[in-house]
């Protein structure tokens, strides 16, 4: 995913009510910003650190700003949850996710199960792939990746809609997006979100595949680099 603007750089005053952040800009004005994250954001919100806002002069929006990124002094961290669906359809058609090629028909945000939507649905002549998605933003000290990173009711409901895509003999996939470079082991977060990591490992065993990439963050790109070891245990 490519950029089509230059993002606006300035430097983080707070993050508050879960969807606002002051920012402010190189030249000395504070404004405030749509946060595109319902989660904690832990890690990725220290006071005076460099951010990157794009700007949609749309005027039926409440803030003209969104926070895109945040940069800890070791890289660049993704924050909109937004962004991992379009990259990872830009990556399936492009052939990128080797374990998601060869379905020739890809659709976005598809109704299924009980009252939810899909990311992705893939499809070819004899079987349909569910794949949801999910934004990685987290790295703890031990230096892992860990998702999530607050407690989520509906990530375990998405776990639960992709077992039974299983059981009706479809393929079902998490496919977890890390938004940072930093890390190093995938792990569910058990310390934050015990339940959330109980279901993930019972959909394993019940046949749902995990799949985990990083992408490379930079204020002109965000693009699927690499896939990243994972483990259960934590």
């Amino acid at each position: 995913m490519i950029f089509d603007q230059k993002l606006l750089a300035g430097k983080l005053v707070r993050r508050y009510k879960r969807f606002l952040a002051d920012i402010e800009l190189e030249s000395g004005e504070t404004l405030t910003a749509h946060c595109p994250n319902s989660g904690s954001m832990k890690t990725c919100t220290g006071t005076g650190w460099k951010v990157l806002l794009s700007d949609h002069p749309d005027p039926s929006r409440k803030y003209r700003y969104t926070w895109e990124m945040v940069h800890n002094g070791q890289c660049w961290i993704g924050i909109n949850t937004g962004v991992p669906n379009r990259i990872v359809e830009e990556s399936v058609r492009a052939g990128k996710i080797t374990e998601l090629k060869g379905y020739p028909i890809i659709q976005r945000e598809k109704n299924y199960g009980r009252n939810s939507r899909i990311d992705l649905l893939l499809s070819d002549s004899r079987r349909l792939c569910f794949v949801e998605v999910k934004n990685v933003t987290l790295v703890e000290e031990d230096g892992n990746y860990y998702f999530p990173d607050s407690v989520t009711g509906r990530g375990r409901k998405h776990l639960s809609e992709l077992m039974t895509m299983v059981d009706e003999g479809h393929r079902a996939v998490m496919l977890f997006i890390i938004q940072r470079s930093d890390g190093n082991l995938f792990r569910p977060a058990r310390h934050i979100d015990p339940e959330y990591a109980e279901s993930l490992e019972r959909a394993y065993k019940h046949g749902v595949e995990i799949l985990v990439y990083r992408a490379e963050v930079t204020p002109h790109e965000i693009a699927i680099s690499d896939n990243v070891a994972w483990d259960l245990d934590s």
